[in-house]
């Protein structure tokens, strides 16, 4: 069963050691130590194993962003990525809740279809070569 909570301090090493961008840019492992120690960041746990996670804040036009969503590969499609999300959701204090993923993650496009996000935009120049394509939920 997957359940989720609050990120802490002593998640960073294991967000860190399962997300492929930490691993190799310090820029990422510092955004994840500043999303969790401002609380803006939730995990995904198994069996006791955090698993993934997933960021909200208001930076989107004071609107509920979902900056980052971001699972442990050997634990994709198993529903930690779609309990994130609907955790997220019914955290967002916004009735409007964005969130985007680059045009050739296909498994991430196919989970918010799944979950009734639609499309909102383009964002081009972001990553070469590979358009970011923001999602947009109405939450109430």
């Amino acid at each position: 069963m997957i359940s989720i909570r609050p990120a802490v301090e002593n998640d960073i090493d294991a967000l860190c050691s399962f997300d492929l961008i930490a691993q190799r840019e310090n820029e990422r492992r510092e955004f994840i130590r500043r999303v969790v120690t401002s609380g803006e960041c939730f995990v995904a746990v198994a069996d006791e194993k955090v698993i993934g996670y997933g960021v909200l804040n208001y930076t989107f036009y004071y609107n509920g962003c979902i900056d980052m969503l971001y699972v442990d590969s050997e634990y994709r499609r198993v529903g930690a990525g779609a309990a994130l999300l609907k955790h997220l959701e019914s955290l967002c204090q916004t009735p409007k809740l964005f969130t985007s993923t680059n045009l050739s993650n296909l498994p991430m496009q196919s989970l918010l279809a799944k979950l009734d996000y639609v499309l909102s935009g383009v964002i081009h120049n972001l990553d070469e070569d590979d358009p970011e394509i923001v999602y947009f939920k109405r939450l109430r």
